[in-house]
């Protein structure tokens, strides 16, 4: 039993240390220096809260969050609909379903940036073609207008990570008894009742984990909204990593950067562990 201790600290330290020295560590001082006037060069200063209050004044802050929020919005619902769909659908009893399995998850293997540029290519010249062709302006200059440039972004996350998110509700799908569906069916239930009675509650606690999975992606997305749409037109599809990473890079105002980075941190941890609070409690267990 001692060695069994001794082995598990042994495996377990160097994660535990790589976590205070990478996490707690930054986000300890990050707290501290919110509350000063640094700016990566200069000695600081301590001026309070007035960081924190100065962040709410800025429209362009405040722009950012509230697009993340609409974003956020949209792609969570539209992550776990097509997740949960794609789901199904390998599923059953086809041929291909290992085939396609393959095929949906293949685009969570792309790298953001690279998945924002090729995905600007098909806005901006795909698009631009096929609207010429078929005389349809509204394909044109996809990227060129805040609601367009709002619905490529959850284009390019739902494509990324659809995949992902199926293949968490395969694991549960597969782990529904088949005899629980099959009496449903000789009771004369059709296929959405055993769905809605049957399968997807069953499914809930993996769509606890989507959630928040989801959730916390879509919040803190900056590669793809960098190399798709740069945050334009006019910092209208700005989301709040990029709005927090010009603060501090490019402004050099690291503290107001960092007093943003926390309140973007709470945010998203109370949604995150809101969500996942009231999930849990519609869970059903086998």
């Amino acid at each position: 039993m001692r060695n069994r201790d001794l082995s598990f600290w042994l495996f377990l330290t160097p994660v535990l240390l790589s976590l205070f020295l990478v996490v707690i560590i930054p986000l300890l001082y990050g707290t501290v220096y919110s509350f000063t006037n640094w700016n990566g060069l200069k000695a600081t200063e301590f001026i309070g809260f007035q960081n924190y209050i100065d962040l709410f004044k800025e429209e362009e802050f405040r722009a950012s969050l509230w697009f993340t929020i609409k974003f956020t919005v949209v792609s969570v619902i539209l992550l776990n609909f097509l997740g949960l769909g794609l789901a199904l659908l390998v599923t059953t009893k086809i041929k291909t379903n290992n085939l396609l399995r393959t095929i949906f998850f293949m685009p969570n293997l792309i790298g953001g940036l690279i998945l924002g540029f090729i995905w600007q290519f098909i806005f901006i010249s795909a698009f631009s073609s096929l609207g010429e062709l078929i005389g349809a302006e509204g394909l044109q200059g996809w990227l060129s207008t805040t609601e367009t440039g709002f619905w490529g972004l959850v284009i390019l996350s739902s494509w990324q990570w659809a995949g992902y998110i199926m293949i968490i509700y395969i694991a549960y799908l597969e782990n529904i008894p088949g005899e629980l569906l099959e009496a449903a069916e000789i009771d004369g239930a059709n296929a959405f009742q055993r769905f809605k009675h049957i399968t997807f509650p069953l499914v809930a606690p993996a769509f606890t984990v989507s959630m928040f999975l989801t959730i916390s992606h879509s919040f803190k997305i900056y590669d793809q909204n960098l190399s798709l749409t740069g945050g334009g037109p006019f910092n209208s599809t700005q989301m709040v990593a990029m709005e927090i990473y010009k603060t501090a890079f490019s402004e050099n105002q690291m503290a107001l950067a960092q007093s943003k980075g926390i309140i973007f941190l709470i945010i998203v941890a109370v949604v995150s562990l809101t969500q996942t609070y009231f999930n849990k409690k519609r869970e059903v267990d086998l």
